[in-house]
């Protein structure tokens, strides 16, 4: 395992892979009110792909956002990193929210020819996605038969938008890097990474542009949600805790994942010097763990995850005096 900052994602990245991992967002526009509603803000959840780096949405036809950004093109959205199965439940007991991208631009919607190149866009990304399904190997297939009932492929929660495509409005969100509105108008576009402690960090738009998302991005929740669900899993997850950062750990869920390793949520057991954090005898912590070569496909993720857990088991045979004696 490595430790250095390169072993980390920049903002800019954990932002590209937020938004290439969910399929669904809120989409926030100012009422559209002929007496002047003061700049009251409507938000619904939408779906939407991100095809050169910028979100398209799909609105349903009869959603206020469709009259509103007829008077008022500004708009803002935020993603939230997939939280599935488990580690929702978590989320919603702790009264926290996950890591999450808030984008402000324009919300413009499509000519009728636009829109038939993005519903072709949409089909070829969910054929693509189903494809890669069909061909991995045991050890992704393994962590995938987890997944519980509600964990649906992102392919599939999305193939509804090519199916009813006539029953939706299509706009492109415009990150414009060159604002052509006066300031006080407030038109410029950004975005804003706030992380699991609700921290924000801005980030430059030139260099979400200029990154690309990880390619195993589109499966994350799946495969996050395999481990959690998992009770093999969980508990190697409590032993990288114990073997990698000498952590005692009393539960742990898989948080997120990337090609450069994986966050895990650990409830470590308290020591004298720990302060209470308000949730009882144990802390949540984060810990990150990061992989001796960057997983540049899913099979090299769930590969990589697999040796570790055999290194694990490996170490706490021997710490137990379970393994072949060499003393």
């Amino acid at each position: 395992m490595k430790g250095n900052k390169a072993s980390i994602l920049t903002v800019a990245e954990k932002c590209k892979n937020i938004m290439a991992s969910n399929w669904e967002g809120r989409l926030s526009t100012i009422i559209a009110d002929a007496k002047d509603s003061k700049g009251d803000i409507y938000s619904s959840k939408v779906k939407y792909m991100v095809k050169r780096g910028k979100p398209y949405f799909w609105v349903p036809e009869n959603d206020m956002h469709n009259v509103n950004t007829i008077l008022d093109e500004r708009g803002s959205f935020s993603v939230a990193s997939p939280y599935p199965g488990p580690l929702a439940n978590f989320f919603i007991s702790m009264k926290k929210l996950p890591a999450r991208v808030a984008l402000t631009g324009d919300v413009v919607p499509l000519r009728d020819d636009k829109v038939q190149i993005a519903i072709e866009t949409l089909r070829e990304m969910i054929l693509s996605e189903q494809k890669a399904m069909s061909e991995f190997g045991y050890s992704v297939s393994g962590i995938l038969s987890s997944c519980g009932p509600s964990c649906a492929l992102r392919s599939e929660n999305l193939q509804e938008l090519v199916d009813r495509c006539e029953q939706y409005v299509v706009y492109k969100f415009n990150l414009s890097l060159d604002s052509q509105f006066a300031p006080e108008i407030s038109s410029v576009s950004s975005c804003m990474f706030v992380d699991g402690n609700g921290g924000t960090h801005e980030v430059n738009l030139e260099e979400i542009e200029a990154r690309k998302a990880d390619i195993l991005s589109p499966f994350s929740a799946n495969l996050i949600d395999g481990i959690n669900q998992s009770e093999v899993r969980r508990r190697a997850l409590l032993l990288f805790c114990f073997v990698y950062k000498k952590a005692n750990v009393k539960d742990a869920y898989m948080l997120s994942i990337d090609r450069k390793g994986f966050d895990v949520l650990g409830k470590v057991v308290p020591s004298p010097t720990m302060k209470d954090d308000g949730f009882g005898e144990y802390q949540w912590k984060e810990f990150r763990f990061t992989f001796k070569e960057e997983a540049r496909c899913v099979e090299a993720f769930c590969t990589q995850l697999v040796q570790m857990e055999e290194e694990a088991l490996k170490n706490v045979s021997s710490y137990s005096g379970l393994g072949s004696s060499s003393s």
